[in-house]
C-alpha cells in the first residue's frame, strides 16, 4: 500500500501583487503568471502520477480553486474544496485590506495560542484545523494519490500533520507560488502509532520544456511568503 500526498502552493496571485488580505473577497485569483505556473504544474503532475488514482482537493479561495482547476484540466481529474486547506480565517471585515489598514486589528501578546490580531485565528488553530483535514484525506484515500492545493501555510503545516512536528517549529520555511512538496507513506495512514511519512521533495518548481523558468516566473516565485 502506498499512498502519495502532493502539496501545491498557488500560483502568483493578484492579491500579492496588490498587497492586501486575501479572504473569499480580497481574492482574485491568479496573475498571468500564476496561470502559465499553474498550467505548467499541470503537466508535470499527470505526467509523474500516470495511471494512479488520484483526486484534488483545494482551498476554496479563487486563487487555489484556479491552480487546481489548471492541474484537473491537465489531467482528466476530479476536484474539490475543502475550507480545512484554507490559510489564515481572518475576520470578514479586514477581508480586502492593504497590510497597513490590517494593522489596526494588532493585540499584544499575539503568538501560538493568541492571535496577532483581534478576530483572526491562531497559529495552534490553524495547525490543528488543517492538520486533521490533510489527516483525514489521507484516510479517506489510503492506497491513492492526493494532490491537496492550498497555500504556503498548507505545505508548511503538512510538517506537524505527516512530519508529526510540534506545533512551534526551530524553522522557518520559504514556500514558492506553485510549488511541488510530496510525502509518501508505505504504511496504512489509518494506523497507530501513526504510519512513517518520508519528504520525497520539497518546493520543487517545474520549468517549462526543461528549460529555466522566466525572469518574470523566477522574480514571482522567489519574492512571495505566506498566503
Amino acid at each position: 500500500m502506498r499512498t502519495r500526498m502532493f502539496f501545491v502552493r498557488h500560483g502568483d496571485s493578484l492579491h500579492k501583487k496588490e498587497g492586501v488580505i486575501g479572504g473569499p473577497k480580497g481574492c482574485r485569483g491568479l496573475t498571468d503568471i500564476g496561470r502559465r505556473q499553474a498550467a505548467r504544474l499541470g503537466q508535470q503532475i499527470t505526467t509523474e502520477i500516470g495511471n494512479d488514482k488520484t483526486t484534488i482537493y483545494s482551498s476554496p479561495l479563487p486563487r487555489a480553486v484556479q491552480t487546481a482547476a489548471a492541474i484537473s484540466t491537465a489531467g482528466g481529474l476530479p476536484s474539490s474544496q475543502d475550507c480545512g486547506l484554507c490559510t489564515w480565517h481572518t475576520p470578514p471585515e479586514a477581508d480586502g485590506l492593504t497590510h497597513a489598514e490590517f494593522r489596526r486589528f494588532d493585540i499584544e501578546g499575539g503568538g501560538i495560542y493568541r492571535p496577532w490580531q483581534k478576530g483572526n485565528e491562531t497559529w495552534a488553530e490553524m495547525v490543528t484545523r488543517t492538520s486533521r483535514t490533510i489527516t483525514d484525506l489521507a484516510h479517506r484515500h489510503r492506497g491513492e494519490t492526493v494532490i491537496i492545493v492550498g497555500h504556503a501555510e498548507t505545505v508548511e503545516i503538512s510538517f506537524n500533520a505527516l512530519g508529526l512536528l510540534p506545533v512551534y517549529r526551530s524553522f522557518d520555511l520559504k514556500v514558492f507560488p506553485a510549488s511541488l512538496t510530496e510525502w509518501v507513506t508505505d504504511q496504512d495512514p489509518t494506523q497507530w502509532p501513526p504510519p512513517r511519512w518520508t519528504l520525497v521533495r520539497f518546493n520543487e518548481i517545474p520549468a517549462s520544456g526543461g528549460t529555466l523558468q522566466s525572469r518574470d516566473d523566477r522574480r514571482a516565485g522567489g519574492g512571495a511568503v505566506g498566503g
